[in-house]
């Protein structure tokens, strides 16, 4: 699949920020550990979100979309053994599931996610993390599978090995069963959500959204569940920088904007022109006058790595040398390559770091989407250049924004999808 897509053109009016991704995984995950129907709704409709359904369909859930964004879950009646690893193997997010499955069913064989290549992202921490609480862990070579068995934890603390958010979300959820506490815990808006949730089917935390989390497993268990998903500030994030690149004056509601301090901030920093009023922020693209800086991304409440990319479009518009330094992902960097293409002038300068320098003219030419964050960049990139553009392996942006190109035609993007 691929967007064709023209650029130059100015864009205007309202978009509006969907469900979040980021949420929306580890709940769905989370609802495994109900035996009662949960209602969730703003369910963004993108690929990542319906595959961890179609897996927990596998299982044997019932799934009924009430409205376009609600759906209606009852996993009452699943069967572990009938896990469809083939599903599993797709999205990096269905490691989530391993700490809902541990505590309902004491027992997870998982084959090996997938996911974007961004880099080494490998699960030591997560298994670790299940060790160290008293799961027994082995791999199977053939098959590329682990499986985790968990009868008790032995201790009542767990320290994770790096601030990693899937590692937390994951093992927040044994708390559904088991009593610890979670220390170098992630604390990004997504991690509180699904505590949030985790409140709602009774269990009890203090210390969510910190480095410290103590968990007390669910006593009293609620009937019935309704829950709405947080929108995304990826999202949010993503469209205050295509105003601001593209020299548009437009809206973006259903923001959070405190779950983007720091981001905020280094958009003012750049030189963006922009205001916020309740749940809205108008960018005034026209009267933005780019300034180069340092886009550093780290674990919240930092600049997310989810954005670098993004930036990096901003900054071959903006006056002067912008360091881009990903923490993170050493392999988050290589979409530069693309812009490159279409006459970004970028160096490299090892897998975590790079210079670009602006204001430069982007010209349309063909690209690939090589992972969810690079195909949004690229998208950007598109609308900025002069000329048509033809962005190969789109179906990477379906996994995280939902029906991108539709959206953003409504706000006059020249953009077409091709099979």
């Amino acid at each position: 699949m691929k967007f064709i897509i023209d650029g130059s053109k100015k864009l205007a009016g309202e978009i509006e920020v969907r469900g979040s991704k980021n949420a929306t995984t580890p709940i769905l995950a989370a609802t495994i550990l109900s035996e009662k129907r949960i209602v969730l709704k703003n369910v963004p409709l993108i690929k990542d979100c319906l595959t961890m359904l179609d897996i927990l369909k596998s299982m044997g859930s019932e799934i009924v979309w009430i409205s376009k964004n609600s759906v209606s879950i009852n996993n009452k009646n699943l069967d572990p053994k009938k896990l469809n690893q083939e599903l599993v193997s797709k999205i990096r997010s269905s490691l989530l599931i391993v700490g809902p499955m541990l505590a309902r069913f004491g027992e997870v064989t998982i084959a090996t996610p997938g996911g974007c290549v961004i880099g080494a992202r490998p699960i030591d921490t997560h298994l670790e993390a299940f060790r160290s609480l008293g799961a027994e862990v082995s791999f199977n070579e053939k098959n590329g599978a682990h499986n985790i068995k968990l009868s008790k934890v032995s201790k009542n603390l767990v320290i994770l090995r790096e601030a990693s958010v899937t590692g937390t979300e994951s093992v927040m959820m044994l708390g559904f069963k088991y009593a610890f506490e979670i220390r170098n815990a992630a604390m990004e808006p997504h991690v509180v959500a699904l505590g949030n949730f985790l409140k709602k089917l009774g269990v009890k935390m203090s210390g969510l959204g910190t480095y410290a989390v103590t968990i007390v497993p669910a006593k009293d268990k609620p009937k019935e569940i309704n829950f709405s998903i947080i929108n995304d500030e990826i999202e949010m994030g993503t469209f205050a920088i295509l105003g601001a690149a593209t020299r548009s004056k437009i809206t973006i509601s259903g923001i959070i904007p405190e779950h983007l301090d720091l981001t905020l901030e280094k958009l003012r920093e750049m030189g963006v022109v922009f205001e916020i009023s309740g749940d809205k922020m108008i960018i005034d693209g026209p009267k933005c006058d780019l300034k180069s800086a340092k886009i550093e991304a780290r674990p919240y409440p930092g600049l997310p790595s989810d954005l670098q990319a993004m930036f990096s479009v901003l900054a071959t518009q903006a006056k002067g040398s912008s360091l881009i330094f990903d923490t993170l992902y050493e392999g988050r960097l290589k979409y530069l390559e693309e812009l490159k293409k279409m006459g970004a002038e970028a160096t490299i300068l090892d897998p975590h770091r790079a210079i670009i320098t602006g204001p430069t003219i982007l010209y349309g030419t063909e690209v690939t989407s090589l992972d969810l964050r690079a195909g949004a960049t690229l998208i950007i990139a598109a609308l900025v250049a002069k000329g048509r553009s033809t962005l190969g392996n789109a179906e990477q942006i379906d996994r995280g924004y939902e029906k991108i190109d539709e959206r953003l035609t409504k706000i006059g993007a020249d953009i077409k999808r091709e099979e």
